[in-house]
């Protein structure tokens, strides 16, 4: 009679599987970074002011040249990373992220940190899809919807902290040092990473669509760009106006180039999945709606109940600003921004008043 054969398969785990929970940490201390300096230049702007007597104009700019860059090649540097090496993309996102940060610090103008800020967001569009593309290859299936829900709370604390740490920061040193502080953790992330992490490739990586690549970044970068301007600019300003006509033809063209070839970018399709869409259009609303009321609420509610701030907490972004604001409204080049948080002001933002 014959023998039954009982063997059975090995599981097979992924690569770096042993040391997934210590990868976890890493890519949740990258991504807490990028996340973090979305909103902890907010409590500075009063302090920019100052400073190096940046207009409103140029406070706005400060800000969203971080965004712009990054969500302009959010998408592009994706697709990088799954050709070239997620590792590798994480890398050199956080020494661009670190160079950028040490330049901003020392920064004399505001043109110069509106321009080093951009090669933050450079850095950080580089951090964010390749944290999540490592986490997805180096954990099994039945954990990983665990570790997702761990990096998606880690990128709201990052929000969220930001203004406090922020606020903390100018308690205690120069506005440099809300720069200066993500250097210790670029350093620890890059030499981590690079011992910990190992090298991944999406194995049939398409051939790189270049077309799809510009029409993504100058799609984007123009809708953004106006979102941005718009308020001060006005909302029916030509060149506002422009941009938007251009970002719709261009992100048109970029849908329609994405259907017809056979490699494309961006799986358009995948958005026929109605819990997919669902999901990523809740998402973007959420942080669209949380972003914004961070930075106007931050430094708003002070100045609007004509508060100095003493009595809130001094460890607060809010504290923080509402005192800057304050004790310093006698300065010449305080103006702009003990206004920035005037009800008046946020309607100008809001409205283009």
């Amino acid at each position: 009679m014959a023998a039954t054969n009982n063997w059975v398969a090995p599981v097979q785990r992924p690569i770096g599987y042993e040391r997934r929970w210590w990868i976890l940490g890493i890519l949740c201390l990258s991504l807490f970074l990028v996340m973090m300096d979305n909103t902890i230049l907010n409590v500075a702007l009063p302090t920019l002011v100052r400073r190096l007597h940046a207009t409103n104009t140029q406070l706005q700019w400060v800000t969203d040249a971080y965004v712009l860059v990054f969500a302009g090649l959010l998408l592009t540097a994706g697709s990088l990373s799954d050709r070239f090496g997620r590792r590798l993309a994480l890398g050199f996102g956080l020494v661009v992220f670190g160079a950028g940060s040490l330049a901003s610090a020392y920064s004399g103008s505001p043109d110069v940190l509106i321009a080093t800020r951009a090669v933050m967001g450079l850095g950080a569009a580089f951090i964010m899809p390749a944290t999540l593309s490592i986490l997805t290859n180096v954990f099994p299936r039945q954990e990983l919807s665990r570790a997702i829900g761990l990096w998606a709370g880690v990128s709201g604390l990052g929000i969220a902290l930001g203004p406090v740490l922020g606020g903390l920061l100018l308690d205690h040193f120069w506005w440099g040092s809300i720069f200066l502080v993500n250097l210790p953790i670029v350093i620890v992330a890059v030499i981590a990473g690079r011992l910990l992490i190992p090298e991944s490739k999406d194995p049939a990586a398409p051939p790189i669509d270049v077309a799809g690549f510009v029409l993504s970044i100058a799609g984007l970068g123009s809708l953004i760009y106006a979102i941005i301007q718009a308020p001060s600019s006005g909302w029916t300003d030509p060149l506002i106006l422009t941009m938007f006509a251009a970002a719709a033809v261009l992100l048109a063209v970029f849908v329609w180039w994405e259907l017809r070839i056979d490699h494309p970018m961006l799986n358009i399709h995948i958005f026929q999945n109605r819990g997919f869409t669902g999901a990523a259009v809740s998402v973007s609303l959420v942080y669209f709606a949380m972003l914004g009321a961070i930075f106007l609420l931050d430094g708003s509610l002070p100045h609007v109940s004509n508060d100095t701030g003493d009595d809130l907490p001094r460890d607060t972004g809010g504290g923080r600003r509402a005192r800057a604001g304050h004790g310093a409204r006698d300065e010449p080049g305080d103006r702009d921004g003990h206004e920035l948080g005037s009800s008046r002001e946020c309607r100008r933002w809001l409205c283009g008043e």
